[in-house]
Formats: C-alpha cells, sequence, structure tokens
C-alpha cells in the first residue's frame, strides 16, 4: 500500500541533520523557550516546499550540531488555518529526531490534546509546561509524573520567562535525543490523525488525577482586572484612552529625543565625513554626504521615537492586554465580516505591516483573509508614525500635535473598519467562522524580555533603514540635482513632481512633497529623507523651518492623511503578492488605496478651503 495514503509515520534514513521541531499554540511562550535554548541566535530560514519563512538555530548537543525550527502557533494538527497545514507540511516533507510540546501550564486542561496528537504518530516527543510558577498561582496542581506517565513521554514544568527549571529540560531533551537517534517522517499527516483521532474519553483518562483545576469562579488577579478591562460598556474607552496615552507619551517623550541625535550625526558630518571625503570629486561627495547620509541622518534621528514606541507595544502586548482588546472588538468586526483576529493583526500592523499580513494565515476563511490583507496596510505602522511626528510638529507645535497624532491614529481604524464594512458586502469577501482565543493572565513583562523584543525589532528597523537610506537617497539626489546647473522646479524630482501637480495640487501637495510620496512607495521611512535631499538640508530642524514656510496646516494634514492611506510600501505589497499568489487582488491593494487616500485628502483639503482655514 502506498504510504501517501495510509498516513503512516516512517523512520528516514537518508536524513543526515538531526532536527527537532517546536511546536504549540499561540501566546504559550514556544519562541521565548526556543530562545532559551539557542541563545536568541536564531535566523529566519525560507524552507523549500512551504509558503512561510521559519526560525531556525543550530546549537551543539552531544557533540552533535542540532538544528531547532520554530513552527507557528497552532491551535489542532489536524486543522485547516495556513499555519497548521503549514506545520503538516513540514512534517511531512522534513525529517524530525524530536519534537518538543510546549504547553501553557495555566491552559493544560485545553492544551493537553495537541501532545496526545505527537504520541499518535509514534514520534519521540518532549513536553515543557511553561509558566508552571503561574499555573500554581492560580492553583492549578500537576503530578508531573502521572502526566509523564500516561502521555508516554518526559513532562518538565518551566517558566521560560524568568529561566525556572529550563536547563533541566534542555538535559532532558538531549537525553532523549541520544537515545532514539532515528528520524521520522510523516506521509499524509491529517490521514494519520484522522484514523488515530484523540477523543474526549483521552483527554480525561490523560489528566483524571494528573491535574487539578481550579474552580471557575476562583477569584484572581485577573478576573478582578478583566471585569473592567472586558466590560462592555468601559473596555472599549479604556483600550483607546491606553493609546491616547501611549501617542502622548511618544509625542512627549520620543519627539524631543531627535534632537541629541541630530547632533551627532550632525557632529560625524562636520568631523569625520567632511574631511575623510574632501578628496573626492564635488559631485561625488554631494552625493554621498547630502544624498546617502543626509537621508540615512533624517530617518535615524527618529530612532528613539520608534524605540519608545516598540516598548509600549512591547508592554501592551506580553502584559495579556492585546488579545483582550480583539476580545472587545469581535462583536463590532462581525458586524464587517471580520473578527477579533483581524483586529489583533490591525495592532500588530502598527508595529510594521509585513508580520501583520503574514498573520492572517491564522484566518480558515480565504475570503476573511484576503479582507483582512487589505485593510491592514492602513495602520499606522512605525515607518509612518516618524513621517506624522515630523510634519505635525511643524504645522501643530505643542499638545495638540499630540492630540493629531491620536487623531490619525483613529482614521486608520476608521477607514480600514469602513472599508471593511463596505467590502463585506460583496460576495467575494464574505465569511463567519467561530473565533477561538484563549486570554492569557495578566503578567508584568521583565526589562530583559522587553529589551529583547524591542532589540530585535530596532535590529531590523535599523538594517532596513539602512538599505532603503543607501536606495532612496541615491535616487533623490539624482533626481534633485539633475539636469546640471539646475534647480527646484527645473530638476528631475521637479519635473516629476509636477506631471502630478493637476492631480496633486486639488489637495494641497506641492511638487516637492509628491515626489516624497512617490519615493515612499520604496519604503515609508523615507519620505522625510527625500524631503531632506530635495532641500539640501540634512539637519531636522533647518528642513521643518524650510517647511513651515511652503506649508499650512491644511496641507501639511492632507500629507499625513495621504501618506497613511496611500499605496503600502514596496514589501508589504510583496508580500501580499506572496501570500496570495494573485495578480488581480494585488494590483486591487494597490489600486484601491491610492485612489480612497485621494478621495479622503481631496474632502479634507478642500472642506478647509470652504471654511477659510486653508
Amino acid at each position: 500500500m502506498s504510504h501517501c495514503h495510509s498516513g503512516a509515520v516512517y523512520p528516514d534514513i537518508s536524513s543526515k541533520i538531526k532536527r527537532i521541531g517546536v511546536i504549540g499554540q499561540p501566546n504559550t511562550g514556544k519562541s521565548t523557550f526556543f530562545n532559551r535554548i539557542t541563545g536568541a541566535g536564531a535566523a529566519v530560514a525560507n524552507w523549500p516546499g512551504l509558503t512561510v519563512d521559519l526560525l531556525k538555530a543550530s546549537i551543539k548537543m552531544n557533540q552533535e550540531s542540532v538544528e531547532f525550527v520554530d513552527l507557528p502557533g497552532i491551535y489542532d494538527l489536524n486543522g485547516y488555518s495556513e499555519d497548521e497545514r503549514v506545520v503538516q507540511k513540514f512534517l511531512e516533507t522534513y525529517s524530525v529526531n524530536l519534537i518538543l510540546v510546549v504547553i501553557n501550564a495555566t491552559q493544560i486542561d485545553r492544551q493537553i490534546r495537541m501532545a496526545l496528537q505527537v504520541k499518535s504518530l509514534g514520534i519521540p516527543a518532549v513536553v515543557v509546561l511553561n509558566m508552571s510558577d503561574e499555573a500554581k498561582r492560580y492553583g492549578v496542581k500537576i503530578n508531573q509524573e502521572m502526566l509523564s506517565d500516561r502521555l508516554g513521554m518526559p513532562v518538565y514544568p518551566i517558566s521560560a520567562k524568568y529561566g525556572t527549571g529550563c536547563q533541566r529540560a534542555i538535559a532532558g531533551i538531549e537525553k532523549v535525543l541520544a537515545e532514539q537517534p532515528q528520524s521520522y517522517k510523516v506521509d499524509n499527516l491529517q490521514t494519520h490523525l484522522a484514523t488515530n483521532p484523540v477523543t474526549e474519553d483521552d483527554l480525561v483518562i490523560t489528566l483524571e488525577n494528573a491535574v487539578e483545576m481550579p474552580s471557575l469562579t476562583a477569584m484572581t488577579f485577573t478576573n478582578t482586572i478583566d471585569k473592567v478591562m472586558l466590560h462592555p460598556i468601559w473596555g472599549l474607552p479604556v483600550f483607546f484612552l491606553t493609546m491616547l496615552v501611549v501617542f502622548w507619551l511618544i509625542w512627549t517623550i520620543g519627539l524631543p529625543s531627535a534632537d541629541p541625535v541630530d547632533a551627532v550625526t550632525g557632529w560625524i558630518q562636520e568631523t569625520i565625513l567632511e574631511p575623510v571625503l574632501s578628496f573626492l570629486p564635488e559631485t561625488v561627495k554631494e552625493l554621498l554626504i547630502d544624498g546617502i547620509w543626509g537621508g540615512f541622518a533624517a530617518i535615524i534621528s527618529f530612532l528613539p521615537l520608534v524605540g519608545l514606541f516598540f516598548v509600549a507595544m512591547s508592554v501592551l502586548e506580553d502584559s495579556g492586554y492585546l488579545p483582550r482588546a480583539a476580545y472587545i472588538m469581535d462583536a463590532f468586526m462581525a458586524r464587517l465580516g471580520l473578527d477579533g483576529r483581524a483586529f489583533v493583526l490591525q495592532m500588530m500592523g502598527f508595529g510594521c505591516n509585513v508580520p501583520a499580513i503574514m498573520g492572517t494565515r491564522v484566518i480558515r476563511s480565504r475570503s476573511m483573509r484576503l479582507l483582512s490583507m487589505l485593510i491592514i496596510p492602513f495602520s499606522l505602522c512605525s515607518a509612518r508614525l516618524q513621517v506624522f511626528v515630523f510634519i505635525l510638529a511643524i504645522i501643530l507645535p505643542g499638545p495638540q500635535g499630540a492630540i493629531a497624532l491620536f487623531l490619525l491614529y483613529l482614521l486608520s481604524f476608521v477607514v480600514a473598519f469602513g472599508v471593511a464594512a463596505i467590502l463585506s458586502n460583496n460576495q467575494h469577501f464574505q465569511s463567519r467562522e467561530p473565533f477561538v482565543l484563549e486570554l492569557p493572565p495578566y503578567r508584568f513583562p521583565t526589562l530583559k524580555q522587553v529589551f529583547w523584543r524591542v532589540w530585535n525589532e530596532m535590529k531590523h528597523f535599523v538594517q532596513r533603514v539602512t538599505l532603503f537610506a543607501i536606495v532612496g537617497g541615491t535616487v533623490i539626489w539624482l533626481l534633485s540635482n539633475f539636469p546640471a546647473d539646475s534647480e527646484g522646479l527645473d530638476t528631475f524630482a521637479g519635473r516629476l513632481g509636477m506631471i502630478f501637480d493637476p492631480i496633486m495640487s486639488l489637495i494641497g501637495i506641492n511638487p516637492f512633497l509628491t515626489v516624497s510620496l512617490l519615493i515612499g512607495f520604496i519604503a515609508k521611512e523615507v519620505q522625510i529623507s527625500a524631503l531632506a535631499t530635495i532641500y539640501s538640508l540634512s539637519d531636522n530642524d533647518l528642513l521643518a523651518a524650510k517647511l513651515s514656510e511652503t506649508i499650512t496646516f491644511a496641507q501639511g494634514f492632507s500629507y499625513c492623511i495621504f501618506s497613511l492611506i496611500y499605496i503600502p510600501c514596496l514589501t508589504t505589497i510583496s508580500t501580499i503578492w506572496g501570500e496570495t499568489r494573485s495578480v488581480g487582488f494585488t494590483i486591487l491593494s494597490l489600486v484601491f488605496p491610492l485612489a480612497l487616500a485621494w478621495v479622503m485628502s481631496l474632502l479634507f483639503y478642500q472642506g478647509m478651503r470652504l471654511v477659510g482655514l486653508a
């Protein structure tokens, strides 16, 4: 009988790489433990045959190189969401010597099914019960030895957050790996699980006397806080008040932090770059200093502001608050043809649209997934944040700027939800599936957790900024300095802006601002550096002074509205294409936001003109 129809699990004698697959439900701390094991030295890997990049890292175990692969968080090995299919395809395509199952100990009664599914595969496995410290505090009692006997695999309680029990678990993993050197593959995993299902009786037998869960009515810190946070009336105002505080902090602390960075980049230019590059021809020197360095300096000055944003979002997410925001928004999202997951992804988009787009794989319905991908780019991402802070500081100096920033944040939701409400009436975007979301207990993020989260985000941000600063700075410098002996609107940049002037002037955007928007298609971070290069002003204060002379409040805010809504960046568009493989949908995700941005900016700017405020 052919293996591909039987759903068999068989040894893979051809495999020469020892590999451990790490699986678990979302929010179990799976990736935190993965980083504990690998020393946070993981890299994203593109696995042939899979539609997703996976995190992998190689370390030494038993004097051998062992590859750990952090698989997407899933709820069921036999599920049908995109992420669940990725895990299934991985186990069918790549051999593994061991499966590491990470379970949230506070929710062991609901998560133990995955360990039983792995047991049915016959692949060696180790179970780690993460957040065991929290489970003990909440009254969850687990007999580790009895549970291990029932599962037929080692069980280790740990706290990946604090490191408690992690070394013992790692030693246990090494021991099982040494005793079971054989690797395994699965033929047709869904067929195998369908013929060897995990029943409710299996769950009861496994947990009986081995696990004691606290009473559902037991009062905990989480339950007390949730009386307010999940209140049907007060829950939503509390959420938006929280975000108002976040943006107020970004404005009052992040904006002044740009000055010392400007001072450092200015010193580097004057004392290092200009003397070192003085031997070069004037044109080349201007390209390197005014174009590439000037653009990079304009972007890097916002590094503390972006870092502060990531700190705030990390605290909100790691504390367990963001899943609750999804919960309270689910009823409203249902009216838009979406659910709470789309709201979580929308919030993820405030960091970067790309991982949020990739996160739509957890949505089983393709129509709901497409609708989510279409509205996620309306999120006020960290790249747009620095653009808005810079422009708003010019047109609305003082506390009004923080309010305007928060209004742009609200506008991103209004636009996204408005588009969803309209398109959900279209049969191509209609769907409704049950919304399942585990609400983790509230917890205080550790400084180490926040540090590493922000460090990784900022490292990626600087890498992206450096690349786009070089590309964007070079392109903009060439456009704004040629033809030779020309300036202003006579340059290629000016001429390019003038091509679109009949359309863009209707929304108050001048040719130079138009060029910055065109370059912003590469990456939103380079919009300000594009303006710095066009005006040959690498100092943000001088650039701000120049712009304050050329744009009014109505023009500046219209520019912000357009920047918020118009074409997603090139990386986001390429991600949408990679996730959908649909030319039509990718074109729609380009054209629709562009048209909507122009209409929204037109309504605002012309409305301001009608009341005499333009």
